[in-house]
């Protein structure tokens, strides 16, 4: 079973094609920095191939929950330096996904910092603050000339991350953030050269990209994209326009020889994520559980058929630590307790029981 077998992701060689998915916890406490329970969290699931850790941001302002781990402070780089080496004892493999909250996020939740994007558009909805509920608030538009500045949060962001020890980075471009914000023209109404036609909105990503690749090489870099997730109010409801816009940011990062590209769509196998996957010409990790689970039967199939080099599953590996080893021999599978994602504590993060062998 190809799904079982080794590969290649720039610098780093995967003991199988199995990839934990960047999977939100909120275990960090109010500073932002991974304790005992998140290293053994990790540790448990070093049986994967990759773990891609739950988004991190590259600075205060780019925090979007209460509970969530950072990359900026000495303190959160140490405690990532235990989970990393807690991973490789296992002989797993660890990067950081970095991730700039944008506009999904409250000063409730930022430490008062100003909560920017893109354009100035919020949000409909509530989001989660230390202080409790609270309307997304309207983000002020970065100035063009402010850009520069947080290109260089995700580098020093991704530098830290190998500062910790972590086995590279995976960029976050999706999900509605602040790199999918510009991406997508529902959140994107800028005038300047980062906004209007497909390139322009692509013209942020492909830089923060770039520059990370630069600083830390881009054999241990990846991105993530979720074209048409429409989520987060990051509309996305034109083909031709999607089409175009993550054609340009491909075309662009093609040629860098990136780690990956790890692409969350519900339909993997169509035109739009086939045709990224032959213009990105590189190693492509297909996730197409969002709504809902990726079955094991599913994930056999992508590898087998070519869909995708490895999958990305969430759910599955937070209900089962030994994820790899249930799939390869077709065992029963615990059921993850949803209404202990987002909670504190053990229950439901380390307690799902491995089976015996």
């Amino acid at each position: 079973m190809k799904l079982f077998t080794p590969l290649s992701l720039g610098d780093l060689t995967l003991r199988n094609r199995l990839v934990m998915a960047p999977l939100t916890r909120v275990r960090s406490g109010r500073d932002g920095v991974p304790g005992p329970l998140v290293v053994e969290h990790y540790r448990q699931r070093s049986s994967l191939g990759l773990i891609v850790s739950e988004g991190t941001y590259p600075s205060q302002a780019g925090q979007g929950f209460p509970g969530q781990p950072g990359l900026v402070t000495p303190a959160q780089i140490d405690g990532w330096r235990k989970v990393a080496d807690a991973v490789h004892a296992e002989g797993g493999l660890i990067v950081a996904q970095i991730m700039h909250a944008g506009r999904v996020t409250h000063e409730g939740t930022t430490g008062g910092r100003e909560v920017v994007g893109p354009s100035a558009i919020a949000i409909d909805g509530e989001t989660r603050t230390y202080d409790g509920k609270a309307p997304y608030p309207v983000p002020r538009a970065l100035d063009t000339d402010e850009l520069s500045s947080v290109i260089d949060e995700f580098v020093q962001g991704s530098k830290n991350a190998i500062e910790a020890g972590m086995d590279g980075v995976e960029i976050h471009s999706a999900n509605g953030y602040l790199l999918h914000e510009f991406l997508s023209p529902a959140s994107n109404r800028r005038d300047d050269a980062y906004g209007g036609t497909p390139e322009n909105r692509a013209r942020f990503v492909i830089e923060v990209v770039k520059a990370v690749a630069d600083a830390i090489g881009a054999g241990r870099v990846g991105i993530r994209i979720s074209p048409e997730h429409n989520i987060q109010d990051a509309l996305e409801t034109d083909r031709a326009d999607v089409a175009a816009t993550y054609g340009a940011l491909i075309d662009a990062l093609a040629p860098l020889g990136l780690a990956f590209l790890s692409v969350l769509h519900k339909s993997p196998s169509g035109d739009l994520v086939q045709n990224l996957k032959s213009s990105f010409g590189g190693p492509v990790l297909v996730n197409s559980g969002f709504g809902e689970i990726t079955s094991r039967d599913e994930a056999l199939t992508l590898v087998a058929d070519g869909i995708g080099d490895a999958v990305v599953v969430g759910r599955p590996a937070i209900a089962n630590p030994d994820l790899v080893y249930r799939w390869h021999e077709d065992l029963p599978l615990n059921e993850p307790d949803q209404a202990t994602f987002y909670s504190d504590g053990a229950k439901g993060y380390t307690d799902y029981p491995a089976l015996a062998r």
